[in-house]
């Protein structure tokens, strides 16, 4: 259940972080291919070719910020940094199969495929 609040504004909202970390168009992607692996920013790119360069850096900003994912640069040349989800982040990785599941519940209450398959 989720706890209540007692102000009538969305700021105080409990799931507020939630909202914040999965409102990136690409973050739950992010999220999904680094609960896989630790991948070089040019990994990540060509996993969300439809994302372009500059998006990519935004969204692996916002999540550093949030604590969501960590950034190890290495000191040597050619430059070389990786991402990798914190412990935090892959226990958000339980609300993710948690939506899925969910995802699998509404396919068979609305008759209707969710994920579009080419």
């Amino acid at each position: 259940m989720i706890r209540e609040y007692t102000k009538s504004d969305a700021d105080n909202c409990p799931l507020l972080p939630v909202h914040r970390i999965i409102s990136g168009k690409w973050n739950i992607f992010i999220i999904y291919f680094l609960e896989r692996e630790t991948l070089r920013f040019g990994e990540l790119r060509r996993k969300l070719p439809n994302m372009t360069q500059a998006t990519l850096s935004r969204q692996l900003k916002d999540l550093i910020e949030e604590g969501m994912i960590e950034r190890k640069d290495y000191q040597q040349i050619p430059p070389k940094v990786e991402y990798s989800l914190t412990d935090i982040g892959r226990k958000f990785v339980l609300v993710l199969e948690a939506l899925e599941q969910w995802v699998i519940e509404y396919e068979k209450y609305t008759g209707q495929q969710a994920i579009i398959k080419e």
